[in-house]
């Protein structure tokens, strides 16, 4: 299947629904992921790419995710309540080469290690295959060992570190480390993450169980 441009419906699973970002989200994102631990990581260049005020994330977020673009980024919400968690991008679109980056991700630290991740993913690699897509990259600052971590974890393969690969916030230059995940192993890798997704439900049904008593007390 050769691979199409990207279509801009919400990707909607059992627990998170993504959409394309709008300037609108932006405060509610800044509210979710405006905080210097999730920058520390080198998430958007790294700690001199944090903004403290709205202000200053909505300038930042205007250089930095997609809009009107051939790639996508998504304002990742918790269906249970609405609320902005995360965000995530596909983006560097190749289609005569059926190649994409899945990346630029951040999520509140109150959700990390839950079932947001994921779930996510497992939304964004499907909808990325499904388009025709033959090959996702995704890599991270070499010094992020969380997002090294979590991309080893989704099942992706280790391919080497890209060195001098891109400036970070400050000025310095960071390597990467770069991962993929072929379309050829796609199934193993969804039908690991969907185990995983599976594994939380217990926990999120009792949670959301628990919401409701309190709500009858």
């Amino acid at each position: 299947m050769t691979a199409q441009p990207l279509s801009r419906e919400p990707l909607v699973g059992r627990f998170v629904r993504l959409a394309p970002m709008q300037r609108a989200d932006l405060p509610e994102l800044f509210a979710a992921i405006g905080r210097p631990e999730v920058f520390a990581g080198g998430y958007g260049g790294g700690p001199a790419g944090y903004r403290d005020t709205a202000d200053g994330f909505a300038a930042f977020a205007e250089r930095y995710y997609l809009w009107d673009n051939a790639g996508i980024s998504y304002v990742v919400r918790r269906i249970e309540d609405g609320a902005v968690v995360g965000t995530s991008t596909l983006g560097d679109v190749d289609l005569a080469n059926e190649a994409i980056h899945l990346g630029w991700t951040a999520y509140a630290p109150e959700v990390w290690g839950t079932v947001v991740n994921p779930e996510t993913k497992l939304l964004m690699l499907g909808h990325a295959f499904a388009s025709g897509f033959g090959r996702v990259k995704l890599q991270a600052d070499v010094l992020n060992e969380r997002s090294r971590a979590a991309i080893l974890k989704l099942g992706a393969t280790f391919e080497g570190i890209s060195r001098r690969d891109k400036r970070r916030a400050d000025g310095s230059w960071r390597d990467s480390a770069v991962h993929s995940i072929l379309v050829d192993e796609w199934p193993e890798v969804r039908e690991r993450l969907e185990r995983r997704v599976a594994s939380f439900a217990p926990a999120a049904s009792r949670l959301s169980d628990e919401r409701s008593d309190e709500g009858r007390g």
